[in-house]
């Protein structure tokens, strides 16, 4: 079997961008089977496989039991997902926002929260036209397109949005890479701490603390993996990233690491990068393309 080992990224185009922040591609075959850690991120994952299923070897929430899928939607959570694959996986994922659920699933994201469903749960027979129209698609630059069509046409059937006060405070986290307080948040909704809590974690799956913690360690694991496949002239250290991206120190850095990956940032490199295409993160990890 001749070696296979794609992976296209792309932004979605105009109107589009409202509901996912990103596509990514991949195909790959020939390959040594592998187990990978699908991590917390502020994004919802919607994918649609191309050829085999997406086996799901264990889920956000342990009482699920693995499965496969020819397309999935997962909600926003605070513990790894681990995807098996035996050296063969292709398909597009998107990265959701939370605040695009209502438009895209019919639901809010708080109804997904640490949850992985077949796509046609949230999709209705939509999942499999848009699968069906992915693998009938001449290339990837086709596919992104016939999935900026799909978004585009949920967008126009003008499903309503999540609360005001929930978007400014999801807006807020989300510039302060993670590093603003509840009670700031509260302030600037003008509501109360309980009273945010309560909507946010409702629309979003997540508390305010809880998001602002993923937020942050998405941002130290994207961080963590450009700086590993691109160093910079003089050198870098774990130290210096964590404070960087918020942590009082590299102890701070490996706990959340150990909380939300399942493993410290070291263990995660090694995994994550041993057969990745230089140049290209790794992929299926439920966060933005």
């Amino acid at each position: 079997m001749v070696a296979v080992n794609e992976h296209v990224r792309a932004a979605p185009g105009g109107g589009a961008r409202a509901l996912v922040a990103g596509y990514s591609g991949y195909r790959m075959a020939g390959q040594a089977p592998a187990r990978h850690r699908g991590l917390p991120s502020p994004y919802l994952t919607l994918i649609f496989t191309l050829d085999e299923p997406l086996m799901v070897a264990g889920h956000p929430d342990p009482g699920q039991a693995p499965a496969s899928y020819d397309s999935l939607a997962g909600g926003l959570h605070t513990s790894p997902a681990l995807i098996q694959h035996d050296g063969r996986q292709s398909g597009v994922q998107l990265g959701v926002s939370p605040l695009a659920a209502r438009a895209l699933f019919g639901m809010p994201a708080g109804e997904l929260a640490s949850l992985d469903v077949d796509g046609s749960d949230v999709l209705g027979p939509l999942a499999i036209q848009v699968q069906e129209r992915l693998r009938a698609a001449a290339g990837w630059p086709e596919r992104f397109a016939a999935l900026d069509r799909m978004l585009l046409d949920k967008l126009a059937a003008g499903a309503p949005g999540p609360r005001p006060e929930v978007v400014r405070a999801w807006h807020s986290l989300l510039a302060a890479g993670g590093q603003a307080s509840v009670a700031g948040l509260a302030a600037e909704t003008g509501w109360s701490d309980r009273h945010l809590r309560s909507q946010f974690s409702a629309e979003i799956g997540l508390t305010p603390k809880a998001a602002a913690r993923v937020i942050r360690f998405d941002r130290a694991r994207r961080r963590l993996g450009r700086l590993a496949q691109d160093p910079p002239p003089g050198g870098w250290s774990l130290a210096d990233l964590a404070v960087d991206c918020g942590y009082y120190d590299q102890a701070h850095l490996d706990r959340d690491f150990r909380a939300l990956a399942g493993c410290p940032p070291t263990v995660w490199l090694a995994e994550e990068f041993r057969n990745v295409q230089a140049g290209a993160e790794p992929l299926l990890t439920g966060s933005q393309p």
